[in-house]
């Protein structure tokens, strides 16, 4: 069967609500198909209407009653507000039949009764949707959230994709729609959620996510992205002297504890200094290239000139959050770099492996977020053409 894109759309109350790793964790847990792509938009009423209408189009084409709620819902809820724009996080995916494996985990708007013990949670809807009947009036609605849209059929995702395409394809990743009594305390951090993440389908992205809005930081941008080579051995290159200076004489002393029991012989301080800046300086430039590989999926010794700008065959996601105390906030939840000494609750403590394969990274500092987003280009998204190249390959 062919691979084809479709979408789920998180409306801003989710967003909001910071149910955006809840939702990501089912989606990526619940279905084999490979996220290709996210990005936060904050829509206008050109866009909405024109989204409300593909909808109503979507009504005709499958008789569902539901439709006319749903184009309703984004009239009144997706576009601005009194002139301030929301965010609404969109989520791409590729695979088989993808419009209906997700449209099974996001669920059904309606349920056959509308009994609180009927709903158990195994849908996105069951969990954070809401549909309230009004109570003088069964056959109203008196409040309504579907938390997350999908397309349910192929041809409606392919036509959203072309009104996401001509509406955002220009759009910078990073919204500014929130406007701040004091400025001068609000921060930026970035995150990347590392490639150890993303090795088999499983909800660790969202569930990581999930600790970090414990912080009441807004995400205000969000991209799958593939570090080059050289994107990683600039991302990394502070970190290769000073991992040099720290482990070049634990290894050489290591190398010379090896040597005297192999060798029954006791080396001279002359030797074990050479030790450390021979063997000791090789073995931790190993490690270095080991960071570069794990982060890339490529070595510096072995990938040939000429890919090292293109991106590398491992998966990373970049996160940037905004608000007060930012860089603090989120490095008290990711904890420390060894995740042995991680406090219990940290992301590290929970996720992480060892030094290298700790799950997560976080700026350390407002001057490291402005050196590090420039590096990952944090503000460009490649999700639009990937919709682009999608939607010529239809034509």
């Amino acid at each position: 069967m062919e691979k084809t894109l479709s979408h789920v759309l998180v409306t801003p109350y989710s967003v909001t609500k910071s149910r955006t790793g809840g939702v990501v964790s089912r989606l990526l847990l619940q279905s084999d198909l490979e996220l290709v792509g996210a990005q936060m938009l904050t829509p206008d009423e050109a866009f909405v209407r024109e989204l409300a209408e593909s909808v109503r189009k979507q009504d005709q084409l499958t008789l569902s009653t539901g439709q006319e709620l749903l184009a309703n819902f984004i009239e009144k809820n997706l576009g601005p507000t009194d002139g301030r724009r929301h965010r609404s996080l969109l989520l791409v995916f590729r695979g088989e039949d993808p419009c209906r494996k997700l449209t099974e985990v996001c669920g059904a708007l309606f349920h056959e009764a509308q009994d609180t013990d009927n709903f158990s949670g195994d849908t996105i809807r069951d969990t954070y949707a809401d549909i309230i009947p009004d109570p003088k009036d069964q056959t109203k609605i008196f409040y309504f959230e579907p938390a997350v849209l999908t397309p349910r059929h192929q041809k409606m995702a392919d036509y959203n994709m072309e009104i996401f395409y001509r509406h955002f394809k220009d759009s910078e990743n990073i919204v500014h729609n929130m406007v701040y009594t004091d400025p001068s305390k609000v921060e930026k951090t970035l995150v990347i959620l590392k490639p150890d993440n993303w090795n088999y389908a499983s909800g660790k992205p969202g569930t990581i996510i999930d600790m970090f809005s414990r912080t009441g930081l807004r995400i205000i941008g969000i991209k799958v992205f593939n570090f080059s080579l050289n994107q990683a051995l600039e991302f990394y290159g502070p970190v290769e002297e000073a991992l040099v200076e720290k482990l070049a004489p634990m290894f050489g002393k290591k190398a010379k504890t090896v040597l005297e029991k192999e060798f029954n012989f006791t080396l001279s301080p002359k030797t074990d200094e050479g030790l450390s800046e021979t063997f000791g300086k090789d073995f931790a430039r190993e490690e270095f290239c080991k960071i570069v590989e794990f982060m890339s999926g490529l070595r510096p010794d072995t990938c040939p000139p000429e890919e090292a700008d293109k991106p590398g065959p491992v998966k990373c996601m970049v996160l940037v959050y905004e608000g007060e105390n930012a860089v603090q906030k989120i490095r008290d939840v990711l904890g420390p770099t060894d995740p042995l000494k991680a406090p219990v609750g940290t992301v590290r403590r929970e996720f992480g492996s060892d030094i290298m394969v700790n799950t997560a990274h976080a700026s350390d500092s407002t001057e490291s977020y402005q050196r590090e987003s420039k590096i990952v280009k944090a503000n460009e998204n490649t999700l639009f053409s990937i919709i682009g190249e999608y939607l010529r390959g239809k034509n």
